[in-house]
């Protein structure tokens, strides 16, 4: 078996990891206690689910999933919420206080007192893998947690198991909404680590979320939980590959051979298609061609990017038709977005 550990960091980290498992457990049949019904009709009974799940002896399935954030307030969300009985008390850490939107906070002072612990966590997963393939870090670079101990755990993640391939989903400070005025400078600062210590990074934004819900979804204020639920949905359709039996990026280094044309170039701006609302849903026809298409419109992307987008992906877009058939609409998109940003 070829395992994944997830590690979500920070407030953004922990409630798009939150809607992730929520979907994970729905696509497995995996109910809100770690039970799975014994027939395992749901899922087409293979286990490849057991990348992401661990089993107990009572039969209970325990994500290999790291909860860290240096304030308790969201980590008691999730000790509190409906899946509490999923996660395994250890593996949901919090500190006494937040990192105040400080990357230097999260990075040398608060995030360095309590990363030995996290450490010790992953390095418990680990052990209880038969063949760890690598790591996936769910993490927001505006805030000071995502960004400073997010880098931190990345760099220690390199020294402890350099060979392994580490994934990051990435929430990016979008163009216009912003919680916090530093958020600029906190993404900038992680940005090195992200450079040197991942090996693929899908960027999203929250502004980029926004817009999709309300042109496409038709909801007209759209809340947090929206926003995360559309994200998991990203999240589950890249990792599906590694949960489910298939031919293709069935395993994590398949996603930097298949994606990254050189190694620092390895940033992804992820686009997703179709996205209907579900009063449309049964009343739409859509070819092969269509989705393909309107995975390249800016529209259907996952990130706020400059005008040059349009211009660039089209040619970039030519250049990786071959890669389309075989990749699928979401790996073309995210292969058109590396190819995009080598354009000259």
């Amino acid at each position: 078996m070829r395992e994944c550990i997830c590690i979500h960091i920070g407030q953004g980290g922990i409630q798009g990891g939150n809607a992730c498992w929520e979907l994970f457990c729905l696509e497995h049949g995996i109910q809100p206690d770690g039970q799975m019904p014994s027939d395992k009709t749901i899922g087409g009974g293979d286990d490849a689910f057991n990348t992401f799940f661990s089993e107990t002896g009572a039969g209970k399935h325990v994500p290999r999933a790291v909860y860290v954030d240096l304030e308790p307030t969201v980590c008691d969300e999730v000790r509190t919420g409906t899946y509490r009985q999923l996660y395994h008390p250890e593996q949901i850490i919090s500190g006494k206080e937040d990192a105040a939107n400080n990357y230097a906070r999260g990075h040398y002072t608060i995030g360095k007192e309590i990363v030995d612990l996290v450490l010790d966590r992953i390095r418990k997963l680990a052990d209880n893998c038969t063949g760890l393939q690598g790591f996936l870090a769910f993490h927001a670079t505006g805030g000071g947690t995502g960004s400073g101990l997010g880098s931190l755990i990345l760099e220690r993640l390199s020294v402890d198991y350099g060979r392994k391939s580490k994934l990051s989903f990435c929430i990016s400070p979008a163009p216009q909404i912003s919680n916090a005025v530093v958020e600029p400078y906190n993404s900038v600062l992680s940005t090195h680590a992200l450079l040197e210590h991942t090996d693929v990074t899908f960027c999203l934004d929250n502004e980029a979320l926004y817009d999709v819900c309300r042109r496409n979804l038709d909801i007209e204020r759209p809340t947090y939980t929206n926003l995360n639920r559309l994200f998991a949905q990203v999240a589950s359709s890249l990792t599906a590959s590694l949960r489910f039996d298939g031919a293709l990026n069935v395993d994590i280094t398949e996603f930097q051979t298949n994606l990254v044309p050189y190694p620092r170039i390895h940033f992804m701006l992820t686009s997703y298609a179709p996205v209907i609302s579900a009063e449309k849903a049964y009343h739409e026809q859509l070819s092969v061609a269509e989705i393909t298409n309107s995975v390249f419109e800016p529209a259907g992307m996952m990130t706020k990017s400059s005008s040059r987008w349009s211009s660039d992906s089209t040619g970039a877009a030519a250049r990786t038709t071959k890669r389309a058939r075989s990749f699928g609409a979401l790996g073309a998109a995210a292969s058109c977005a590396a190819n995009a940003a080598a354009a000259p």
